[in-house]
C-alpha cells in the first residue's frame, strides 16, 4: 500500500507533480484545495475572502481535514493539501510526505500563468493568503506550517520540471 501527501505553498507545483504521479502509480488523487474552492464558490466569496471567513468558522478546516484523514487511513492514494503531511503525521499514518517548496517570484509567475493577472498584485495575494492559513493552522492545531521536520522528501520545484520533481520522488520510493 502507498499512500503520498503532497503539500507545499500556492504555486509550488503540488498539482501538476500530483497528477503525474497519479498516472504513473495508477493511484486515487484527492485535491483538498479544490474541495475548499468549491467551498469559497458555495459561499460566494474569493478565495482570499473565505480564507479570513474560515479563521473564525473553525468547522469548515475541521470538515475537510476529516475528509482528508478518511482517505489517508483508506491508503492508496495521493492527497494533496496544505496540510496533508501534517495530518498523516499527527494521526500516525504511513505516508510518504512530500514538501514542494519555491520562492515566491516562481510562484507569482506560475500562478499569472496558469490564472492571468499582474505579478505584483499576486504576490501581494499569495502572502496575505499564506499568512491566513498560518494564522489558522497555528490556532486550530498548534502546526507550524513552517516547521519542514516532519517531511520525508523536501524538494524546490523552481529549478525542476514536473517531470523531474515525479522522478525524485518515485527514486525515493524505490521505483
Amino acid at each position: 500500500m502507498v499512500t503520498i501527501t503532497i503539500s507545499g505553498l500556492p504555486g509550488t507545483g503540488k498539482t501538476t507533480v500530483a497528477r503525474l504521479l497519479e498516472k504513473h502509480l495508477r493511484l486515487q488523487y484527492v485535491y483538498s484545495g479544490e474541495i475548499f474552492r468549491k467551498l469559497a464558490e458555495k459561499h460566494k466569496m474569493s478565495l482570499e475572502e473565505f480564507g479570513r471567513y474560515c479563521e473564525s468558522h473553525r468547522e469548515i478546516d475541521e470538515e475537510l481535514d476529516q475528509y482528508q484523514l478518511g482517505l489517508l487511513r483508506q491508503g492508496d492514494v495521493i492527497v494533496e493539501g496544505r496540510i496533508s503531511g501534517w495530518l498523516a503525521y499527527r494521526n500516525h499514518i504511513p505516508a510518504v510526505k512530500v514538501l514542494l517548496t519555491a520562492d515566491i517570484d516562481v510562484r507569482a509567475n506560475r500562478i499569472v500563468k496558469r490564472e492571468q493577472g499582474e505579478i505584483e498584485k499576486r504576490k501581494k495575494e499569495i502572502l496575505r493568503r499564506e499568512k491566513s492559513e498560518a494564522t489558522r493552522y497555528n490556532n486550530y492545531y498548534g502546526i507550524d506550517i513552517r516547521d519542514t521536520s516532519i517531511y520525508d522528501i523536501i524538494i524546490d520545484s523552481g529549478d525542476k520540471t514536473p517531470e523531474e520533481i515525479q522522478g525524485i520522488i518515485l527514486k525515493n520510493l524505490g521505483e
